[in-house]
């Protein structure tokens, strides 16, 4: 049994790691975190969930925590992974983290913490993405550098970053399996008279608007022909669902930073 802490219970995805979490014979949820000020802040986790009375009620620390937990579970943002790593690590415990966007130094921050204690980091934790990203790999090994490659993402109008995580990761897959550098190949806007498209660029387009969960879609343009690969979430249950998988491997692990084709066994090698 896992015991675990879940970050911002009250919103939709809180919701859905905390309806994951009921689902799970193998989980306890042990704690609920939210910003201070929050509505929802002293009340039942489950109830806020709309799962039904979970004898969770909802705290704005660790502090106010049982001392029983083993992983926390964030989907937040950077500024509240950051702030809470120290805390964990600092507990001897795991952090689940499916928090984007984050910066070079704010990634060897976490890198950082990851040496003393096994934490998992992925862009998108759901089982179809993971294989994407296989699939991806491996159609770029084939294709090679005869075909341009391209990704686009589209999400809801809230989403805050651009390209979301999960498209960034795509990328960096494509430009390691391809022998190139993502940050000199990496192309995040088109606009006016840009000439014509480098060889070895890997396009990146990002769509916002309405409740998308989330799609994905990489684009190998040969000469008359074109191959697309796509993933559609149509619910946050998918990532939800990853997030507890994660959680029961990780606490398995010797120290280092993890991401979910490790935890799913898809990593080559």
């Amino acid at each position: 049994m896992s015991g675990i802490v879940v970050t911002g219970a009250a919103g939709r995805m809180g919701h859905c790691l905390i309806a994951a979490a009921q689902r799970d014979p193998e989980i306890r949820l042990i704690g609920a975190l939210e910003k201070s000020g929050n509505p929802a802040m002293g009340r039942d986790a489950g109830e806020v969930a709309g799962v039904g009375a979970m004898d969770v009620v909802i705290t704005a620390t660790l502090d106010e925590i049982a001392d029983d937990w083993e992983v926390l579970i964030d989907f937040t943002f950077p500024g509240v992974t950051l702030n809470l790593l120290p805390l964990v690590s600092a507990a001897g415990r795991s952090m689940i983290i499916g928090s984007t966007g984050f910066k070079p130094e704010e990634m060897e921050f976490i890198r950082a913490f990851a040496a003393q204690q096994p934490h998992v980091l992925a862009p998108n934790m759901s089982l179809g993405v993971n294989l994407l990203f296989s699939l991806a790999a491996d159609v770029a090994k084939r294709l090679g550098d005869g075909f341009d490659v391209e990704v686009l993402e589209t999400h809801h109008r809230a989403k805050q970053d651009a390209p979301s995580g999960t498209a960034l990761r795509l990328g960096e897959v494509l430009a390691s399996t391809l022998g190139r550098d993502l940050g000199d190949v990496g192309r995040y806007e088109r606009h006016g008279m840009i000439g014509p498209r480098p060889e070895r660029e890997i396009g990146f387009a990002t769509l916002r608007g309405g409740d998308v969960v989330g799609e994905h879609t990489v684009f190998f343009y040969g000469h008359g022909e074109r191959l697309e690969l796509t993933h559609r979430a149509t619910s946050r249950d998918t990532f939800a669902t990853g997030a507890m998988v994660a959680a029961k491997w990780v606490r398995r692990q010797s120290p280092g930073l993890y991401d979910m084709q490790d935890v799913l066994g898809l990593r080559e090698g």
